[in-house]
């Protein structure tokens, strides 16, 4: 397959959540600035111009001190030197009819001089520059009226703080620019890997859905969200990739196992139409209900594992006495033991408990001291069968130990599978599924099946089948 055009990979990505997001965070990042900027450079002029209003107050205050104290020659000699200082504000002696008469202003904006007080809003003047050019500038001033009706101006140019107000503006919107031009290139670069990801996780996922179980997705070890999900579905994915390992197990298990007493079932039959004695047509019907209700207990066991393997029945988990149910399990199989000549010693804690189902503890529990009966008494004469409940440092622990035969260690993997039975003759009576079911109840109480010897001995190192609960939380 070729690889995806420009345009449409860059479509592509801006649909993308992780874009949108970021896309999003730069609208609110931009406007957040704007304001800012707006907010400073206005802070900062009323400032100024606050500061302005109070130095021409007190410029105010001493010119009219002056003209307290030498009337108007003293005004016109303070005025004068004033303004041959270097930045001096604005001084204007203006007649009746606004006629500049003394100062250091060429011109000023009609309409100055109509009215006493501060000016409304800045007006436009004209002042003589060193080189005798004109230039034109904006001032705020106060004007106030004289006794022989002329007209005093003093005011302060406000180039200053424009230009500081320029200046803040404009650093600004330059550090907006550059932020954002980060902000588009970030945006950009965590499309694109997360575009690149969810390919990755694309590919993989059409290879399990060709049918490749075994296929995960990938983790690249970053333990964010993306790492997260993928966990999660690659848990799932074991999952189910083991409960379809399982299907193809039972399937291939029901073909070759059942397959046997279904054709001796159907031969008992026949050879039961074909008798002519009662008695004899009744002994082979009784076979027949026999091996029908063995085939009966196998499809049982068949759906208790599927159930417990599907976890249907997780909610109806309790705190359960495992003492108790240990004591009246074993309580249960003690004259089975005493019948097969074996003994029956219980060790068992008193209190203990666990979280989980009665019903299936109960059944895991008599599978596994039915195991021990059945091939544990192959040992010497007198062997035991030992039902041990304690607490572990993992939470609580129930082994079940006989002094028979064991399982060797290459063959406690497969034991547990479905139908696996060491007993090749099949002398013994049973499914194979007792195992099986008890490590899917364990599994299903967050807990694990341990097989080991019981004790060293060459010919009858027996089997001990530990269940393992985790502890309760407190």
């Amino acid at each position: 397959m070729g690889r995806k055009p420009a345009r449409s990979r860059l479509g592509v990505v801006l649909r993308s959540t992780a874009v949108r997001l970021s896309a999003l965070y730069i609208v609110l990042f931009a406007l957040c600035a704007a304001f800012l900027v707006f907010y400073v450079t206005g802070l900062s002029e009323r400032i100024l111009n606050n500061q302005t209003r109070e130095a021409l107050s007190q410029e105010v205050q001493e010119i009219q001190r002056a003209f307290e104290r030498g009337g108007i020659n003293q005004l016109l000699r303070t005025m004068e030197r004033r303004a041959r200082q270097p930045g001096a504000n604005l001084y204007v002696i203006a007649g009746p009819n606004g006629e500049i008469l003394a100062g250091n202003v060429a011109s000023v904006q009609p309409g100055v001089f109509d009215e006493e007080g501060w000016t409304e809003f800045p007006f436009r003047y004209e002042r003589y520059s060193d080189t005798g050019k004109v230039k034109r500038h904006l001032a705020t001033a106060h004007v106030f009226f004289l006794d022989n009706g002329f007209r005093l101006m003093v005011g302060r140019d406000l180039g200053e703080p424009t230009q500081l107000r320029l200046l803040v503006r404009q650093a600004l919107m330059v550090a907006l620019l550059i932020m954002g031009i980060g902000a588009v290139v970030i945006w950009f670069a965590i499309g694109r890997n997360a575009l690149k990801r969810i390919d990755r996780v694309s590919a993989a996922s059409q290879k399990i859905m060709a049918g490749d179980l075994s296929q995960r997705l990938p983790v690249s070890g970053s333990g964010d969200e993306f790492d997260r999900l993928s966990s999660s579905l690659n848990g799932m994915l074991g999952r189910i990739e083991q409960l379809n390992e399982g299907l193809r197990q039972v399937s291939d298990n029901i073909a070759h196992d059942l397959k046997t007493p279904l054709t001796r079932l159907r031969n008992k039959a026949a050879d039961a139409l074909e008798e002519d004695d009662g008695a004899a047509r009744r002994a082979a019907l009784e076979t027949i209900i026999a091996e029908s209700d063995q085939l009966i207990r196998t499809f049982n066991a068949l759906l208790m594992i599927s159930r417990v393997e599907a976890g249907s029945i997780a909610a109806e988990l309790t705190d359960i006495d495992i003492s108790a149910i240990a004591a009246d399990s074993a309580e249960l199989y003690e004259p089975v033991a005493e019948e097969a000549g074996q003994t029956m010693i219980c060790e068992i804690a008193p209190g203990l408990s666990v979280r989980g189902n009665r019903e299936l503890v109960g059944q895991a529990l008599t599978n596994l001291i039915d195991n021990a009966i059945k091939y544990g008494s192959q040992g010497e004469a007198g062997s035991t069968v030992r039902v041990r409940v304690s607490r572990s440092s993992e939470g609580v622990e129930i082994a079940i130990a006989d002094e028979g035969p064991g399982v060797p260690a290459d063959k406690r993997d497969e034991v547990v599978k479905r139908f696996v039975r060491l007993d090749k003759s099949r002398s013994k009576p049973g499914t194979g599924l007792g195992l099986s079911l008890v490590e899917a109840i364990m599994a299903l109480h967050g807990g694990r099946l341990v097989l080991s010897n019981t004790r060293d001995h060459a010919d009858y190192p027996g089997l001990t089948a530990t269940m393992v609960f985790p502890g309760m939380k407190p």
